[in-house]
C-alpha cells in the first residue's frame, strides 16, 4: 500500500504547479563551518488552486521537524529527495512551516578555513540544485519570491538576492535578512560569506551596483571591474526593459565551478577574473561580466520552461554580452568574435548531431549557434523591429517561463520574417549555414580580410606571402594578423622569417602572443627579436615566452631566470610556478634547490586554489619532481569539488601506477589518508 500511495504521489508532482501556487518563502539559515551543515526555519506561504493531497517540496538529505500547516501539526513522509505533506488541501490560500537540517553534498561549497582566514562559503545551484541547502523547487516552472535571514559569525560578511533589509548582532553572530520583491526560480537562490571589500557606484537609472572583492586583491578592484558600470547601462539601454531587481552585486568567490553564475541580483564569479593592469590584457572579465548581467533579463526575468528552450537563455545572454562588447571595443571586434564561434560552429557541426531546440544539445549550441541565430534573426527584421519584440517578450512574460513559440509570436507583431524557415535552419538543424554566416560577416571590412586569409589556409606560403606582408602592415583589426602568424605555425622557418619580423614590430599583445606561443623551436638568428616578448605586459606571452626561450638557449639560462625571478603572474601564479619549475631543472642556476622546491610543493597543496594547485602539480609532474608530499596532494586533488581538477588527479595517478615504485609509494600512503581520499586511490589502484 506504501508504494501504491508513493507511485499516486508521484503522478499528482507532475501535476503540482497546476494545482498548487507557492507564493513566498521567508528562512532563518544558520550555517556551519565546522559541520559543513545548514539547519533553518522555513516559511512558505501558497494557494492551492484545486483539491490535492499531497504536496512535495524537493530537499536532498534533509531531516524535518515541527511541520505545521496553518499552525497544526500534520503528517509529512521524507524520502531522501522530497519532503512530501500529507493532508487534504483545499481550494485556497496555506501558511505551511518547519525546521529542517542539512549537510549538502553539492550546491553549498565550503572552501579555505577560519584557521587560514580565507574561509568562503557559497552556493551554485545552477539547473536544479539549491534543494541541496534549502528546501525549494527543482522545478524551474515553480517561482517564488524568497526572504532570507542568515546566520552567521560577525567577522564575515553575507551576501544574498535582494536588498538588505535588516542587520543585527547578537552576541558574536551576526544577522543578515535580505528581502526580494519579485518571484524567481530555486535555483537562482545564493548565499556568499566570506571577507569582501565593497566599491559602490549607481547605474544612470539609479540602481545601485555593488562589487566586492577579497581584501588581499583591493589594488586589482578597478581593472576586475573595469567597463562594468557602461556594461549595466548599455544593456537596459539596448534591451529597453529596466533592469528587473533592486540593487545588482558582483561576487568574486574561490573555487567557482564555472566562469560565473547569474543568481537573481547577485552574479558570482571565478577569481581567475580578479586580474591587475597587466592580467586584464589576457584574461578580462568583460565579456562574463556582460554575459551574466544579460542574464538578469534572460533567464532570471523570463526563465525558459524547459531544457529545450534553453538557448532562451544562453543564446540571448551570449549575444547581447557581445553587443555590450561591441559598445565597448567598436564592430571589428563585435564581428571578430562572430566569426571565431562561426569557425567553432562549423567544425562542431561535422560531428554534432544535435541541434539547439534539444536538451541535450551542447553548450556551444546553446551559446554560440543561440547567439548567432538572433544575429541572423536582428539583421533579418531589422534593428528597430528585433528591439520592439524583444521588449514586448520581456514585458509580456515577465517574472514567468516562456518557450521558443513566446518568443517568436512576438517576433510575428512586428515582422513578416520566415520563422518557419528560421527556425528549421538555425535551431531544429544540426548543421551550420556558413553560407549565411559569411555574408553577414563581410558586412565589416575587417572581416572581408579575414575571410580572405581564411580562403588561403591551405594555399603555399609563397603564393599568399605579398597578401600577409601586406595585411601585416597595415592597420587591420589585430586578429585578422592573429591568423596569418597562426597560418605560418607549421612553415619554414627561413621562409616565414620576415613575415614573423613584421607581426611583432605591430607591437600588438595579441599579434606578439601568437608569436610567443607558436614558434617553440627559436632559431638563434631570431633569438634577440624573440627575446623582446619577454618585456610584454602580458602574464600569457611572458609564460610563453621564458619557457621557449629556456627550452631553446641552455647556455643563457641563467640569465632568463635571473630577468624573471620576481614575476608573479596571474593570482593563479603561472609565472612564479613556471620559474620555480625552471629553477630547479637547471643545475647550474645558483639557487637554493630545496627551499625552491618546498615551495612549489607547497603550491600543489589544499592551501590555494584548484587552479594554482593544477599548474604547480603539472609542472612538478612534467620535471619528474616526486615526493610523498606531491603524490599526497595529487590524490586530494581527486576529492575536489571541480571536476576538472578532480579528473586532472585521477589522470595523473593512472599513469604514475604504471611504475611500479611509485604504485608502491601509494601504497604506503593509503593508510594515512583521510576516507575520501582512501575511497579514491583505492579505488585507482584496483583498477
Amino acid at each position: 500500500m506504501k508504494y501504491l500511495f508513493l507511485l499516486l504521489s508521484l503522478y499528482t508532482f507532475a501535476q503540482q504547479t497546476k494545482s498548487v501556487d507557492f507564493k513566498t518563502v521567508n528562512g532563518k539559515i544558520s550555517v556551519n563551518p565546522n559541520t559543513k551543515s545548514v539547519t533553518g526555519a522555513v516559511s512558505y506561504v501558497f494557494n492551492v488552486l484545486k483539491p490535492i493531497d499531497t504536496i512535495k517540496i524537493d530537499a536532498q538529505n534533509m531531516t524535518f521537524s515541527e511541520v505545521e500547516l496553518n499552525n497544526k501539526k500534520i503528517p509529512f513522509v521524507t524520502n531522501g529527495n522530497e519532503l512530501l505533506l500529507i493532508y487534504p488541501f483545499h481550494k485556497g490560500k496555506n501558511h505551511l512551516q518547519f525546521s529542517y537540517q542539512a549537510k549538502p553534498k553539492q550546491t553549498m561549497y565550503f572552501v579555505g578555513s577560519e584557521t587560514t582566514q580565507n574561509l568562503q562559503i557559497w552556493t551554485q545551484g545552477q539547473g536544479k540544485y539549491t534543494s541541496h541547502w534549502f528546501p525549494s523547487f527543482d522545478d524551474v516552472n515553480e517561482k517564488v519570491i524568497f526572504n532570507m535571514e542568515i546566520i552567521f559569525d560577525s567577522k564575515y560578511q553575507i551576501l544574498s538576492n535582494g536588498v538588505l533589509k535588516k542587520k543585527y548582532n547578537e552576541k558574536d553572530m551576526t544577522h543578515w535578512s535580505y528581502q526580494m520583491k519579485k518571484p524567481m526560480s530555486s535555483y537562482l537562490l545564493m548565499i556568499a560569506i566570506g571577507n569582501f571589500n565593497k566599491s559602490h557606484q549607481k547605474s544612470k537609472s539609479g540602481i545601485p551596483l555593488d562589487m566586492y572583492i577579497n581584501p588581499k586583491d583591493i589594488s586589482k578592484q578597478e581593472p576586475t571591474y573595469r567597463y562594468s558600470k557602461e556594461i549595466f547601462d548599455y544593456l537596459e539601454k539596448e534591451i529597453g526593459v529596466k533592469y528587473p531587481w533592486k540593487i545588482y552585486r558582483q561576487i568574486p568567490v574561490s573555487e567557482f565551478l564555472y566562469a560565473g553564475m547569474e543568481n537573481t541580483s547577485a552574479t558570482l564569479f571565478t577569481t581567475r577574473y580578479v586580474v591587475d593592469e597587466v592580467g586584464f590584457e589576457d584574461r578580462s572579465y568583460t565579456n562574463v561580466n556582460a554575459h551574466e548581467l544579460a542574464h538578469q533579463w534572460f533567464g532570471d526575468l523570463i526563465t525558459a520552461q524547459s531544457g529545450k528552450d534553453h538557448w532562451l537563455q544562453e543564446g540571448f545572454a551570449t549575444y547581447y554580452a557581445l553587443l555590450a562588447e561591441k559598445e565597448i571595443y567598436g564592430e571589428d571586434y563585435f564581428y571578430s568574435k562572430l566569426n571565431e564561434s562561426s569557425m567553432q560552429l562549423k567544425q562542431a557541426s561535422k560531428t554534432d548531431t544535435i541541434p539547439v531546440l534539444n536538451a541535450k544539445a551542447s553548450s556551444l549550441s546553446f551559446y554560440q549557434k543561440g547567439a548567432w541565430a538572433l544575429h541572423v534573426l536582428r539583421d533579418g527584421i531589422g534593428e528597430k523591429a528585433f528591439k520592439k519584440a524583444v521588449k514586448s517578450y520581456l514585458n509580456k512574460y515577465a517574472y514567468q517561463n516562456v518557450t521558443t513559440q513566446n518568443f517568436f509570436d512576438e517576433i510575428k507583431k512586428v515582422s513578416d520574417y520566415d520563422l518557419a524557415n528560421f527556425s528549421k535552419v538555425w535551431l531544429e538543424s544540426s548543421g551550420f549555414n556558413s553560407e549565411v554566416a559569411n555574408t553577414l560577416l563581410a558586412k565589416n571590412k575587417a572581416m572581408q580580410v579575414q575571410l580572405e586569409v581564411d580562403k588561403l589556409r591551405n594555399k603555399p606560403l609563397a603564393e599568399k606571402y605579398n597578401f600577409f606582408e601586406k595585411t601585416l602592415q597595415s592597420n587591420v583589426f589585430f586578429t585578422v594578423k592573429e591568423a596569418i602568424v597562426g597560418q605560418l605555425m607549421k612553415e619554414n622557418f627561413e621562409d616565414k622569417k620576415q613575415l614573423l619580423g613584421l607581426a611583432l614590430k605591430t607591437q600588438n599583445i595579441q599579434v606578439r602572443q601568437a608569436v610567443a606561443s607558436t614558434l617553440q623551436k627559436i632559431p638563434e638568428e631570431f633569438r634577440i627579436e624573440y627575446e623582446t616578448l619577454l618585456d610584454d605586459k602580458s602574464y600569457q606571452t611572458q609564460e610563453f615566452a621564458l619557457y621557449n626561450l629556456w627550452n631553446n638557449f641552455g647556455n643563457k639560462r641563467n640569465e632568463y631566470l635571473d630577468k624573471s625571478k620576481n614575476w608573479i603572474g596571474f593570482n593563479d601564479l603561472n609565472l612564479r610556478i613556471l620559474w620555480l619549475s625552471l629553477a630547479i631543472s637547471t643545475p647550474e642556476y645558483s639557487v637554493n634547490k630545496e627551499k625552491v622546491i618546498q615551495e612549489l610543493v607547497n603550491y600543489s597543496s589544499p592551501n590555494y586554489e584548484a587552479t594554482t594547485r593544477q599548474n604547480a602539480l603539472e609542472y612538478l609532474i612534467n620535471f619528474n619532481i616526486i615526493n610523498e608530499a606531491i603524490l599526497k596532494n595529487l590524490v586530494n586533488a581527486t576529492t575536489h569539488h571541480m571536476w576538472q581538477f578532480s579528473k586532472f588527479g585521477r589522470e595523473n595517478i593512472r599513469v604514475l601506477l604504471k611504475n611500479p615504485e611509485i604504485r608502491t609509494s601509494f601504497q604506503t600512503l593509503l593508510p594515512s589518508l583521510n576516507e575520501k581520499e582512501q575511497f579514491q586511490l583505492d579505488r585507482l589502484l584496483k583498477e
